[in-house]
């Protein structure tokens, strides 16, 4: 008799504690923004767009120029390697110190190709980089600005967590709800 109120008594905390559990669960508001909206409304981020479009199409220009100069270059290679395969062929080059001079200019010519190709590639990630780095530079405040937004928004409307549709991060978190030193605590 003993055992079975026992157990009674257990399931019943049991369910009180369960109850209590869902109880406070059941108030945490939980709602979400989509930034890519936001981002497409504000003048500001147009004004970011239009002027990062602005350096992007200088950096293509630039590329664009070099790319042609490596093509003319190319170009220049492979005509310049033809006629010296026809001067070989048709013996014109006889000593072993023209066919040496040949080479060499016809290696050097390559080697320079490469040379550039190589620039330019390293260019195009460089270009890539500042882009992406500047387009973090200019949205940084206007995206504390409507950080901040959410945060008050939130607030007023007593929502708890705040989550990015367009990618799913977190913009805000109340701080009731972080178990960071918790964690911690557990983990020394």
């Amino acid at each position: 008799m003993k055992a079975l109120l026992s157990k009674l008594f257990g399931l019943s905390l049991f369910a009180v504690m369960i109850f209590s559990a869902v109880n406070s669960y059941a108030q945490v508001k939980v709602g979400y923004v989509d930034s890519e909206i936001i981002l497409k409304q504000l003048p500001e981020s147009q004004q970011i767009l239009s002027q990062l479009e602005g350096l992007k199409k200088l950096y293509i220009d630039t590329i664009q120029t070099k790319e042609k100069e490596l093509k003319s270059d190319a170009e220049t290679f492979k005509s310049r390697y033809e006629e010296a395969q026809k001067l070989v062929e048709s013996g014109q080059v006889k000593s072993d110190a023209e066919m040496k001079k040949l080479n060499e200019e016809m290696q050097g010519m390559q080697k320079a190709l490469q040379d550039k190709d190589e620039m330019l590639s390293m260019y195009k990630q460089k270009v890539q980089e500042e882009l992406v780095q500047k387009q973090s530079e200019m949205f940084k405040p206007l995206k504390e600005k409507i950080t901040k937004v959410i945060e008050n928004v939130a607030k007023e409307l007593k929502i708890n967590f705040v989550f990015d549709k367009a990618d799913g991060t977190l913009l805000y978190g109340d701080k009731e709800f972080d178990i960071t030193f918790k964690v911690l605590d557990k983990l020394k």
